[in-house]
């Protein structure tokens, strides 16, 4: 018998307490009946930074960037010798040109950022021979070539003159309306913010309703721009538009009975909001600096790019010559910085973590060395104060997660990306690192810290087997899920 359908409904930014508020207050009542059918988890740790295209890179192969080498919304690029930014902010992408911060995320993100060692889940399936669909998500790297749709007029005249690549994506591909596989009479206004969620709703319904599926990502991203500018309080009426088209999509397969006893459904997100007051002044901070600016035109013999990403950020030493002695210098201006909670650098192959409550050095455990246990089973040797990660050692496990989940191996793997900076900064609740078009959200909500605060996002798994060492430690995270659902397919 083959294996019931599976849907991956992401919803962008979902935080568990305004979930849980939706819920209560009767506005999401399908999420409600998954809660209830099947597993829900109020703490399933993102990706740091925990900012969207590391989190979805995260969540569509399965590892974090130390394989997937997606490292920031905004890095810089030492082989180009330039800053890819996928679309911080409208400023941000004005700053970097419209046509390269649009080619990057489109395209770039896919093709070139998103390592070839790191399948996505598209591609699992897709080799196991199963039917593949995704509607606009930043990852949807497959086996199947896509032409630039024609369906719009607007969509034939952007594909003549930008979006004119093939792309490699799932067998049913809907990017905004610049990629649609078949003909569905859905339109997003160009992938506009508040109708994306309706857009990947309606594209959703139809190949429900036309059996064109076995795997689908159903993305629904409103959620996130709504926190950003409302905060927490904005997320109840944009968890009720999701839940209302995650009805939709239910409603075509025969309704929720119907639908459930054919298909699997995991709704997550990728991340959670945090609310923002302050502004970190890093660029003030660096003044000495010689800051490589945006643009092509920027100096060649810049000291330093700055790449803000929301709640995160990283600093890359370009003159090579002075790394040893630039580094030190970076971390000691980012530690004496207001509203910088945790600055990360590399020393002698080890991690090392400063806060304000102190220094930790960390590596993966070695054969022979004396190593503590994560919740997740990681080994690692340390030596320093675990006071830095608000840790505590609890019946032979290090645990840190009621400040910093799943902390060490999430500052591993950004030390470890190829791509990432030499020295990476996380934010204190209530602050954030404006970006390069001078964008924060002051009054709303931000993420991308390494604070539980924005890195513990909703979960719930219906009608899957789940893995025994997750019952057993309850330390999810978003890299659980492609393995999840490739095993639930006997794809892996």
């Amino acid at each position: 018998m083959s294996p019931a359908k599976c849907v991956l409904a992401v919803i962008d930014g979902l935080t568990p307490s305004e979930l849980e508020r939706a819920v209560a207050a009767g506005r999401a009542p399908v999420l409600a009946m998954l809660m209830e059918r099947g597993t829900y988890v109020d703490a399933c740790a993102a990706a740091f930074p925990s900012v969207t295209p590391v989190c979805a890179a995260a969540i569509a192969t399965g590892v974090l960037q130390d394989v997937h080498h997606v490292p920031a919304m905004n890095w810089y690029s030492r082989a180009e010798g330039r800053y890819v930014e996928y679309g911080s902010s409208f400023s941000a992408s004005r700053r970097f040109g419209f046509a390269q911060q649009l080619t990057d995320t489109v395209y770039n993100l896919n093709a070139e950022h998103l390592s070839s060692d790191a399948p996505t889940v598209f591609e699992t399936l897709d080799d196991a021979g199963f039917r593949t669909a995704g509607t606009t998500y930043l990852i949807y790297r497959g086996r199947h070539h896509h032409e630039p749709s024609e369906e719009y007029p607007l969509t034939r005249l952007v594909g003549s003159t930008l979006f004119r690549r093939t792309v490699e994506g799932p067998r049913e591909l809907f990017y905004a309306d610049l990629y649609a596989s078949r003909r569905t009479g859905c339109w997003s206004q160009m992938g506009s913010p508040g109708m994306r969620d309706q857009h990947g709703g309606c594209v959703s319904a139809h190949l429900v309703e036309h059996d064109l599926f076995d795997f689908l990502l159903l993305s629904l991203p409103d959620n996130d721009t709504a926190s950003h500018r409302g905060g927490l309080p904005a997320q109840v009426e944009a968890i009720q538009a999701a839940d209302r088209q995650l009805e939709r999509v239910m409603h075509a397969g025969g309704g929720p009975e119907a639908f459930l006893a054919d298909h699997a459904v995991v709704v997550m997100a990728d991340h959670a909001h945090a609310p923002v007051e302050h502004a970190i002044g890093l660029g003030e901070a660096l003044a000495g600096w010689d800051v490589r600016g945006p643009g092509r035109g920027g100096a060649r013999d810049a000291e330093v790019a700055l790449c803000p990403s929301q709640r995160a950020a990283m600093l890359y030493v370009l003159v090579e010559e002075s790394r040893e002695s630039s580094v030190p210098r970076l971390v000691a201006t980012a530690r004496g910085l207001e509203g910088v909670d945790v600055v990360l650098w590399r020393e002698d192959g080890r991690g090392v973590l400063g806060t304000p409550r102190g220094e930790l050095r960390f590596a993966p455990g070695r054969p022979g060395e004396r190593v503590a246990v994560d919740p997740r089973g990681g080994h690692w040797s340390l030596e320093g104060n675990l006071d830095a990660i608000e840790g505590r050692i609890d019946g032979g496990v290090l645990r840190s997660d009621a400040y910093y989940p799943d902390a060490l191996a999430r500052l591993w793997s950004a030390l470890e990306c190829p791509t990432s900076g030499d020295v990476l900064l996380s934010a204190a609740p209530g602050w954030e690192f404006p970006d390069w078009g001078g964008t924060w959200h002051r009054g709303g909500g931000s993420h991308g810290s390494l604070h539980a605060c924005d890195s513990l996002g909703a979960l719930i798994l219906c009608g899957l087997e789940l893995p025994s060492e997750r019952l057993r430690d309850g330390a999810w995270s978003i890299r659980d899920v492609a393995p999840l659902i490739g095993g639930h397919f006997g794809a892996v």
